[in-house]
């Protein structure tokens, strides 16, 4: 086993032509820092103005890529989190166009995040987000002949924001091509599950990974496993949790949210952009059933032990 760093600048797109920063054998660890998902542009002390100029081509900085020797299509990366520690400071934007609500609220607006405490993010004196640190892009490069943005994820990975792949948690990838072109970035230091507003809390990272290749191990689409409870420390106190029914499961998770977002107005006075940036990083989408047809049920689950107001 060899440590590695991986140093050097950042790429933003899938794309095959991009020489390897790093080459790994099966069972190595690697160490790099991660950029936020802006590469700064967004840091403290920029305002919701900046986004109407802020520069798209700038959006996802990515670590890598990483050749894994001996990876072919048809076996799979096993990414194993060591260590990940959020910086100091993060932001949650609303992005005009973007996230589950982009047609309620149109207008930019850009919240910034203390995380010098390590532990918890201060909301407003109304609530403590649990800093849980993960990246939202881990991924393979897909087999593609043009390249291709970070924005979507696939069955090879990407950009999955998945807040359970954190440390412990071993995240299996389906090899697409020779060497597997592993990347990773796009840190968060916190984020609730559906990351309603399309951003978590978006903060630089250090990182430690391990890597393992399994051979002829082949799968559809990612798979993890993590290393205990999910919601450890958080489920203590119970939830609020606002419902949406109907035929589309879309429309429904649309409905939860926006209750969620009236319940924070009439319970805690957050104004609903606000209540739209906390539920992204701290409330959870979950599916409740989808056999009862016609209607399917999404909820918005608001974690009661974040309250503090």
């Amino acid at each position: 086993m060899t440590r590695h760093e991986v140093t050097g600048p950042a790429h933003r797109l899938w794309n095959p032509a991009h020489p390897p920063a790093l080459t790994v054998d099966d069972g190595d660890e690697v160490t790099f820092a991660v950029l936020d998902a802006s590469d700064t542009l967004f840091a403290p002390p920029a305002t919701a103005a900046g986004i109407a100029t802020f520069d798209w081509d700038r959006l996802y900085p990515l670590v890598g890529p990483i050749w894994v020797a001996g990876a072919e299509p048809g076996d799979t990366v096993e990414v194993e989190v060591l260590d990940i520690t959020a910086g100091d400071w993060g932001w949650t934007a609303v992005l005009p166009g973007f996230g589950l609500l982009a047609d309620d609220f149109p207008e930019p607006h850009l919240h910034h995040w203390d995380l010098t405490g390590g532990k918890y993010a201060d909301f407003q004196g109304l609530a403590r987000v649990p800093l849980r640190p993960f990246c939202g892009v881990v991924g393979v490069c897909p087999d593609t002949p043009e390249p291709l943005t970070v924005v979507p994820p696939g069955h090879f990975g990407g950009n999955i924001d998945c807040r359970d792949v954190g440390v412990g948690s071993r995240l299996f990838l389906p090899v697409q091509l020779p060497g597997a072109r592993l990347s990773i970035g796009d840190s968060h230091a916190a984020q609730g599950d559906g990351e309603v507003c399309g951003c978590a809390i978006e903060a630089p990272a250090s990182v430690a990974i391990r890597i393992r290749l399994h051979k002829d191990r082949r799968l559809a689409a990612p798979q993890l496993q993590t290393p205990g409870p999910l919601r450890a420390g958080i489920d203590d106190a119970g939830y609020y949790a606002t419902m949406g029914v109907g035929p589309d499961l879309m429309a429904a998770a649309r409905d939860a949210v926006r209750a969620l977002i009236d319940h924070l107005g009439r319970t805690y006075g957050v104004d609903p952009v606000d209540a739209y940036v906390l539920a992204s990083v701290a409330a959870d989408l979950k599916i409740s059933e989808v056999v009862d047809a016609p209607n399917w049920v999404v909820g918005a689950y608001l974690p009661l032990s974040i309250m503090t107001g």
